[in-house]
């Protein structure tokens, strides 16, 4: 009997043998039909040569292609007007499940952008690439820190990192997820800035436009980072997919794991993500702890709908948590955020017309914030405070695309809605006030109401791509929950103002490896709720209670950008450089006349526009393959500002940051080393106005390593600041504490992570 179940399971082993390799073999030799497809507008494209092992052709007038999978064996693709990319073998893998390929035509990729990639992309290229740990991540914000043009201002330790892109901060930046959809700061100090409710294992990837140009997406009067989810990809089969993810890191026990799972076929697709994150306090280079606990979590769903071949819905939600959150640069903690994303969008593809896509879409966002000072040691404690504050954001958004044989016009409108409402409430417990409690208004109920027209009109002409974009925008501001103090301060509370913004761009292909790009871009933007209506809350970057001021004017920013490009099989480089003059710039100023409603407060400034201010700046990046699988990247980004009303400085502009990595692709692209060297120099250009304290330079060095332990399991580990240097960045906020100094970055880290994929 034995001898017989042994002979059977060995019959059944060489059958399914027999069997994997009869099914591979036909699987290799069948011919697989695949059509190319433009991903905006879901229409063939034509005339798309490619290369694969042996095999060559050039897609129809209906854009199929068709040939044998080759195990092993990357596809070139080329097009005048889509480019030159490359299809990895779980590329083709995936275009042949699918049934389709879907690119990008070029001309999107003009503007100055840098381009992050979340997911995998099996079908382009991305400037900047990143992992599953960075999916891992609870904060966008700290995505963003992966590019040196880009700093971030930190009150606490482990989160909230609020973005500044050349130094334009808060609202100078456009913020929005989908091209419109964003999050307005529920805390008075942006605890909760738009970044921090962007969850990145939700996203596909991010998209970073700088200066006054994308104007599609919002106003961009200093750039535009936009947030995008992944699209639905509908299949001819139904499958299955997802991942589970998670990581710890040595120096604050930090844990992290994040998933989604879904369902996909021929009609629709579903996706639910969840992400978890904790950590507790670490210590910097000298040894020191540093308070850093937080709690966070993200649940959500993306649903697409195909309701005929040419239309489909999508609808998304996601909820995200905070708990228990160490502000140490702050008088308060974070308690609880809660907050709710929700939109719904309609995309149609129009055939055989110039008109050939229209995109809709509706969205709302509501956040619920509580703060107080309960966790804080405080000797004495002279009063216990806390504020309940709420925002939403409500908003629509509609746009056509156009495509002419060399030429492609967007035109389209948006309208957004933002109420920002909170009381702070404190109870005295010593002093002549002891026992009494005061509320504090602090946007007074404020709502700004923004309605815009845009386009954007882009021509190919030869070497020569032109893009023209324009934007209206009228801007309308109100309280209902005035303070009778700031009444009086005021004749008009109200206000109704007109932004408009242009930008004209024009990119010269000098040949096949070389081109260069001029863009000329004006915007102009409103005052926010909290330039127009905070009412005495210490929100700046000193001490100082801040008053809004409803009679702001528009501040405009005047732009320049010059970029140079260029692209080898072996090797990219990029440079742009810019000039802004700025006028009205909105700034503060402390006025004598006011009174803090907090004593230990040294006065209070006023939100003011200033005459003029200037900035300049570049950022460089060289890519290069060496030998062996072997490559570095080199990345540099600088900017200069200058208060011309007051002659010094601009407060809050990072120093040079210079980063230089050497990766690896080892064992058939299994096993990936990187050794990442960052330094940033001393920052001695600030602001005496402010305050603003001169920062040391400091260098680090961190390693990576990674391995594809099996098609589905990727494992990483490393140390970060190897050498365990106590440094911390210039736009880091002071510790609140009777000798205050900004936050250290963490010593030494050892991290190891690991993700389980079925995609």
């Amino acid at each position: 009997m034995i001898f017989k179940s042994y002979s059977t399971i060995r019959f059944l082993c060489i059958a399914v043998a027999l069997f994997l390799v009869s099914s591979s073999m036909l699987f290799a030799q069948e011919s697989n039909k695949i059509i190319i497809l433009d991903t905006e507008t879901q229409q063939p494209i034509s005339d798309v040569s490619f290369v694969y092992d042996n095999q060559k052709g050039i897609s129809n007038k209906n854009g199929f292609i068709e040939f044998s999978y080759r195990q092993d064996v990357e596809m070139q693709l080329s097009h005048i007007s889509y480019g030159i990319w490359v299809l990895n073998e779980s590329g083709v893998i995936c275009a042949i499940e699918n049934g389709t390929i879907n690119k990008r035509i070029k001309q999107v990729n003009l503007f100055p952008v840098t381009v992050i990639a979340l997911h995998t992309f099996a079908f382009e290229k991305e400037m900047i690439a990143l992992d599953y740990n960075d999916r891992l991540s609870h904060d966008g914000g700290d995505v963003l820190s992966k590019i040196p043009a880009i700093s971030g201002i930190r009150k606490s330790a482990n989160y909230g990192f609020d973005p500044v892109l050349r130094g334009f901060k808060y609202e100078q930046i456009n913020i929005v997820m989908n091209g419109a959809q964003s999050a307005i700061a529920a805390c008075p100090n942006r605890m909760d800035p738009p970044t921090s409710q962007m969850a990145p294992n939700m996203m596909g990837k991010v998209e970073v436009y700088k200066g006054p140009h994308a104007l599609r997406f919002g106003n961009a009067f200093g750039g535009t980072i936009n947030f995008v989810a992944a699209k639905p990809e509908f299949s001819t089969k139904q499958k299955v997919y997802g991942r589970i993810s998670g990581g710890y890191e040595s120096n604050g026990n930090i844990l992290r794991t994040e998933g989604m799972v879904g369902i996909k076929s021929k009609r629709y697709d579903l996706g639910v993500f969840g992400s978890i994150s904790q950590g507790g306090n670490y210590t910097d280079g000298d040894a020191n702890e540093v308070l850093a606990r937080f709690a966070r979590s993200s649940f959500g769903a993306n649903l697409g709908v195909k309701i005929t071949e040419k239309q489909h819905i999508t609808l998304s939600a996601h909820r995200n948590f905070a708990n228990d959150v160490d502000f140490v640069a702050l008088p308060m903690d974070l308690r609880e955020d809660d907050t709710w994303m929700l939109n719904a969008g309609h995309e149609i593809n129009i055939a055989g017309h110039s008109l050939t896509k229209w995109k809709t879409m509706v969205y709302g966002t509501f956040v619920d914030h509580f703060m107080d000072n309960r966790l804080k040691e405080l000797e004495p404690r002279l009063i216990n405070a806390q504020t309940d504050a709420k925002t939403k954001m409500l908003g629509a958004r509609t746009e056509g695309y156009w495509k002419f044989e060399k030429q492609n016009l967007y035109l389209g409108a948006d309208f957004k809605s933002e109420n920002a409402k909170g009381e702070r409430e404190r109870e005295f417990l010593m002093g002549p006030n002891a026992g009494n409690i005061i509320i504090d208004k602090a946007w007074q109920n404020g709502t700004i109401n923004k309605t815009a027209l845009f386009a954007e009109y882009q021509l190919s002409k030869g070497s020569l791509s032109f893009v023209i974009s324009g934007r209206v925008e009228l801007n309308q501001s109100s309280i209902t929950d005035a303070d009778a103090d700031f009444e009086t301060m005021y004749v008009n509370t109200d206000a109704t103002q007109l932004n408009p913004a242009i930008s004209f761009g024009v990119v010269k292909e000098l040949n096949s490896k070389y081109n260069i790009g001029l863009w000329l871009g004006r915007g102009q933007r409103s005052g926010s709720l909290t330039e127009r209506f905070i009412n005495y809350f210490s929100v700046g970057n000193d001490p100082y209670e801040m008053l809004g001021n409803p009679e702001l004017k528009p501040e405009a920013n005047n732009q320049i950008d010059a970029t140079l490009e260029y692209k080898s099989n072996r090797a990219r480089l990029n440079f742009d450089v810019f000039v802004a003059y700025l006028q009205n710039y909105i700034s503060s100023e402390i006025d004598t006349n006011l009174s803090p409603n907090i004593p230990i407060s040294p006065g209070v400034r006023r939100f003011t526009n200033i005459d003029n201010a200037f900035k300049t700046g570049f950022e460089f990046n060289w890519n290069q393959e060496l030998f062996l699988n072997l490559y570095h990247n080199f990345y540099v980004a600088y900017t200069y500002a200058q208060n011309l009303y007051l002659s010094e400085p601009l407060a809050e502009i990072a120093p040079m940051d210079l980063r230089y990595s050497l990766y690896g692709k080892l064992l058939k692209n299994k096993l990936k080393p990187e050794l990442r060297a960052r330094y940033v120099l001393k920052q001695n250009r600030v602001s005496d106005e402010f305050g603003e304290k001169e920062s040391a330079d400091f260098g680090v060095l961190d390693f990576h390593i990674s391995y594809k332990v099996i098609k589905i399991l990727n494992l990483t580990a490393g140390v970060n600041n190897i050498f365990d240097k106590a440094y911390y960045e210039h736009l880091n906020r002071a510790v609140k504490s009777k000798s205050p100094a900004p936050i250290n970055a963490p010593g030494r880290s050892y991290f190891i992570s690991l993700s389980l994929s079925f995609m």
